[in-house]
């Protein structure tokens, strides 16, 4: 506390005295004699009073200007307002919600993808895109960096079930009929993100720049210059010369680091701003 404060300051400390004494959560206090004030978080009715004012306050009532809807007019008006309730349906099935018609594999998918957006960026610090660096950047990592091996392997093994995960969801998808109308043009962006979701996980491939690695990539560009007509000079494009080597893994590591991830999170937004406007494919009525 203040020892005798000046006038200004005891007439701010009043009011804000007052301020908070008139607060549910002041209340509660004022019935709690002397020092059980410092215990008052271990009890429940703290808790609530808390949660009443943070509800009540300006910032909490900016940010959510309705409370739960009662009504299908007000569920209306907060789908228009809230952009997190904007991205979902307007009305759903309530068969579509259970977990046993999707399985969660569509937002699985997602949480892989943001697991390897952020296990990603934590490699980029140890590793350095470059034919004399890059195998011996994977081997401290697991041998000399503290907890490497752990953040590697997270990685990998994202990738891995982003791969099973999303080919899961979109046999899900096709068995419950979700390519009929109207979500044809969803169908088709969801094959779009299965092959951007491939081309992540092949480029991928090549950076530990080991045996493995090198000739994998070596197969796979050559299966690429097997195409009628543009063959040879779509592989040409991929290797950036006519071998793998360096610039083939400047080239991989921009389209995996940069330009994939990128495209994935823009086609992602649309496709699931699409599932909004068409409706969930599982479990529909007209889908039976």
């Amino acid at each position: 506390m203040i020892e005798n404060p000046p006038g200004f300051e005891r007439s701010v400390l009043r009011r804000l005295g007052g301020a908070f004494n008139a607060t549910s959560t002041g209340q509660f206090l004022a019935t709690i004699p002397g020092a059980g004030k410092l215990f008052a978080g271990f009890r429940g009715g703290f808790w609530r009073a808390l949660a009443k004012d943070v509800a009540h306050s300006g910032p909490w009532r900016s940010a959510f200007k309705h409370p739960l809807p009662q009504t299908p007019k007000e569920q209306s008006e907060i789908a228009i307002t809230s952009f997190w309730m904007h991205l979902h349906p307007a009305t759903v099935s309530r068969k579509s919600l259970k977990f046993s018609v999707t399985y969660g594999l569509g937002g699985l998918s997602a949480g892989l993808f943001a697991m390897l957006l952020i296990t990603g960026i934590m490699l980029m610090f140890y590793y350095v895109p470059a034919t004399d660096h890059a195998y011996k950047d994977m081997v401290d990592l697991q041998s000399a960096v503290s907890l490497g091996k752990i953040l590697r392997n997270m990685h990998r093994w994202a990738a891995h079930l982003m791969v099973i995960v999303v080919c899961l969801h979109m046999l899900r998808v096709f068995i419950q009929k979700g390519y009929k109308p109207p979500r044809q043009f969803n169908w088709v962006i969801g094959v779009v993100l299965l092959v951007l979701t491939m081309m992540l996980s092949f480029t991928g491939y090549l950076l530990p720049w080991d045996q493995l690695a090198l000739w994998a990539v070596t197969v796979g560009t050559n299966m690429a210059g097997a195409i009628p007509l543009i063959g040879e000079k779509f592989r040409y494009v991929l290797l950036g010369g006519p071998a793998v080597d360096q610039a083939t893994l400047i080239r991989f590591y921009v389209l995996h680091v940069i330009v994939l991830p990128v495209a994935i999170m823009l086609v992602m937004v649309f496709h699931f701003w699409r599932v909004r406007k068409d409706g969930f494919s599982g479990g529909l009525e007209h889908d039976a």
